[in-house]
């Protein structure tokens, strides 16, 4: 558990030095932290509130190989084809132009149309273009082809539709080109294909299908650990208390704020992660859980990290909760990791920012590969909580409100889908991240 501890722990400094005046302004200042402030923070990793990324093994992809192993036009990579869009489509307009300066683009016919993508395409690979000069300092992402008006692919092929492009890197370095698809793979591709050896194919799922749409989620028979006893996640509401780990490593119960994503009824890809011991795991491929990689010393605390599941391989070791005396967190090795589509998923977010589920320690969040940054970005979220409870426990101290009346207040409604403030960070992160240096 000591190695989790790093990973967790997050302090948080305070620029004192402009409110040294007089004692009634410190005074009033202290009051609002207080008041606004948890006392235990959440689980962002490092001690600065961004981490070091730690280095993750990029095992290069193969001539011929794609990932995931099946058909592209199937549910668990990106789909059926829909219908060809050309320029006096109206679903055109649905097509945005990528001009991001960190991606060459061919242009061969002079038109911009290797510009034109949709937008959770420009999304994936603007993400690849940071990883790309991440990894070769100076040398840029090159997309060969994007949507296609002039009929030079197969009859079906998603590049008409613009949810798929051909990439290369700007030196045209053919050694670099398995280890470019498997950036892909890790910036979010739904599909990424070694398809020649003079490009890389990458498509993704329809901008109408919900999970295209969608964060990251466990599926909804995941069963999390309550005050009252084992729920299923399906059943867990706003106000309920789960089994969570804090700052220091330790089992605590943590408040359910709201729900990132909840749709009981939405089919989607799962990945099934199970360990040695026959402990497992089911979640969405982009969400996040800590583990320490199988390359990395055990015992060296420092290798703690967070990713998404689909980065998680057998050899690899998650947190599991020991339902013993001392309620311990272990490590476990994770013996295979299943793919499968299954109906329901909810994705609850706690004031930690972490829960157990089904006895494995995962994060709340998605999408963003940094724990620290994203339960930052959900600060909003707690601190708008914490100013409603204070408000509540004042009025509840001037006996203007019963603790019947603020229990009522408790959000029992049944959400369905993603929650307004997870989809707005959802869509301005591509253009948010590449402005941050989550590597430093």
């Amino acid at each position: 558990m000591n190695m989790l501890i790093p990973l967790l722990n997050r302090e948080t400094s305070w620029s004192g030095g402009c409110y040294r005046t007089r004692w009634k302004r410190t005074s009033l200042l202290l009051l609002t932290v207080l008041l606004l402030t948890e006392t235990a923070s959440g689980c962002g990793p490092g001690r600065s509130g961004y981490r070091r990324r730690v280095d993750h093994r990029l095992t290069p992809l193969v001539f011929k190989q794609h990932i995931p192993n099946v058909s592209e036009k199937t549910l668990t990579a990106s789909g059926l084809p829909e219908k060809s869009i050309s320029r006096d489509d109206p679903r055109f307009k649905d097509l945005v132009p990528n001009y991001n300066q960190d991606i060459v683009f061919k242009d061969e016919e002079g038109t911009g149309a290797d510009r034109l993508m949709t937008r959770r395409c420009k999304e994936k690979l603007d993400t690849l273009a940071i990883s790309v000069m991440n990894e070769w300092p100076g040398v840029k992402v090159r997309v060969t082809e994007a949507w296609d008006e002039e009929r030079f692919h197969a009859s079906e092929s998603l590049h008409y539709e613009g949810r798929a492009v051909d990439i290369t890197t700007n030196d045209r370095d053919r050694t670099k080109y398995g280890t470019l698809a498997r950036l892909a793979v890790e910036a979010g591709f739904d599909w990424v294909y070694y398809e020649s050896r003079s490009h890389i194919h990458c498509s993704v799922k329809s901008e109408s299908t919900d999970e295209a749409r969608s964060g990251g989620c466990f599926h909804g028979n995941g069963v999390v650990t309550t005050r009252k006893g084992l729920l299923r996640l399906s059943e867990v509401r706003v106000g309920d208390e789960v089994l969570a780990v804090d700052r220091f490593g330790h089992p605590v119960f943590s408040e359910v704020l709201l729900f990132l994503d909840r749709d009981t009824e939405s089919k989607r890809q799962f990945y099934v992660i199970v360990t040695e011991e026959g402990i497992k795991i089911t979640l969405t491929p982009n969400h996040l859980i800590y583990l320490v990689t199988a390359n990395s010393s055990v015992e060296n605390m420092s290798n703690s990290s967070v990713t998404y599941a689909r980065n998680v391989e057998p050899g690899d070791f998650i947190y599991v909760h020991m339902r013993t005396a001392q309620h311990e967190l272990q490590l476990q090795r994770v013996k295979h990791v299943n793919v499968r589509t299954d109906v329901g998923v909810v994705a609850p977010l706690t004031r930690e920012g972490n829960l157990i589920v089904d006895n494995v320690l995962a994060s709340c969040y998605a999408i963003i590969d940094d724990q620290s940054l994203a339960h930052w970005s959900f600060g909003p979220v707690r601190l708008i909580k914490n100013l409603k409870d204070s408000i509540f426990h004042i009025l509840q101290r001037l006996h203007i409100l019963s603790e019947r009346t603020v229990l009522n207040k408790r959000d029992k409604s049944h959400q369905k889908g993603i929650h307004w403030y997870a989809e707005l960070l959802y869509s301005v992160a591509p253009y948010v991240l590449p402005k941050v240096n989550l590597y430093d």
